[in-house]
């Protein structure tokens, strides 16, 4: 009985990791370049960067909701760097794809802060805050405020540079409490995600906003396409279970991928052309990505024996 008992709790958890397996593959893949914010006038001194803060945030708030599987930042800056866009041109949709291709994403998200400002409703203060210096360290006091941060969205799909769906994320809170706050870094910017900055009446409209946008983007993932990426290269060095291909992430490559090696048995002609019309191949083997660079990759050996220089990679 205890045996029995066992076989079927090994076979009910084999079948639920499957199941997670498949859930994971069929996330569509999301990246977000920084918000720009150059149309919001700036009354904060020091580097303070919003759109790169409330990007993070709104980065973290689509991790927590599982929808999409998201491009980790600092793969994003590594991608950026290495491909020298300008600021400027980072956020057109051809741009856009570009990155997004060498990302391996199914879509990019760029967008900017179009309104992040506060307002004191205190008689001996009154209108509008101007120029706050000291960011670091600076302390508004706690009165009566409202706060507004709009963030506007779009959605590029990397294949065609289409602009999927446009969104608009909007937060405003209106209450007596803290303004803004420190507890930022020394070099006069806020931590966004900190604490101090969340439990102020700024602080809490941005929350608000991002999570709005995120609704927003969770609700339209279906308007994502889910791409299949083809991968075609061949072997080009077999060191015992190591594997070299020349194919990286310029053709699709992904780290964690899983390839099927072929062999290639003859070659079936058009008798009016001469033209190759179909392969003829044998599996000899299955291999997995561990490291990748934009013209080869690096893979290990999951199944299969044999393997040559020369054999056909491709998906499985």
């Amino acid at each position: 009985m205890k045996t029995h008992r066992y076989v079927f709790l090994m076979g009910l958890l084999l079948i639920v990791e499957s199941l997670s397996v498949v859930a994971g593959q069929d996330k569509k893949r999301l990246a977000l370049l920084d918000f720009d914010f150059g149309t919001v006038q700036q009354w904060w001194s020091g580097d303070w960067d919003v759109g790169k803060g409330i990007a993070d945030l709104v980065v973290t708030s689509l991790v927590k909701d599982g929808t999409f599987s998201i491009i980790e930042r600092k793969k994003l800056d590594a991608v950026l760097e290495e491909q020298n866009f300008s600021n400027s041109d980072r956020a057109t949709p051809a741009s856009a794809a570009q990155i997004g291709k060498v990302l391996g994403v199914n879509a990019i998200v760029v967008g900017s802060i179009t309104q992040f400002g506060m307002e004191k409703k205190s008689t001996n203060v009154g209108g509008i805050l101007g120029r706050v210096t000291g960011v670091s360290t600076f302390d508004l006091g706690k009165t009566k405020g409202i706060a507004t941060v709009v963030i506007d969205a779009r959605i590029v799909d990397v294949n065609t540079g289409e602009i999927l769906m446009v969104m608009s994320g909007k937060g405003v809170s209106s209450r007596s409490g803290l303004l803004l706050a420190g507890g930022g870094e020394s070099s006069g910017g806020i931590e966004m995600g900190s604490s101090d900055f969340q439990d102020t009446i700024l602080g809490e409209a941005t929350r608000a906003a991002v999570q709005d946008l995120t609704t927003q983007l969770v609700s339209q993932a279906d308007k994502v396409r889910a791409t299949q990426v083809v991968i075609s290269g061949m072997v080009a060095d077999v060191a015992g279970n190591t594997v070299i291909i020349n194919i990286g992430r310029g053709g699709g490559v992904s780290v964690g991928m899983r390839l099927s090696v072929e062999r290639l048995d003859r070659e079936v002609k058009d008798p009016s052309t001469g033209q190759v019309i179909r392969k003829i191949t044998t599996p000899v083997g299955e291999i997995e990505v561990t490291e990748v660079d934009e013209g080869s990759a690096v893979a290990k050996l999951v199944s299969g024996q044999g393997l040559k220089v020369g054999d056909i990679v491709k998906n499985k």
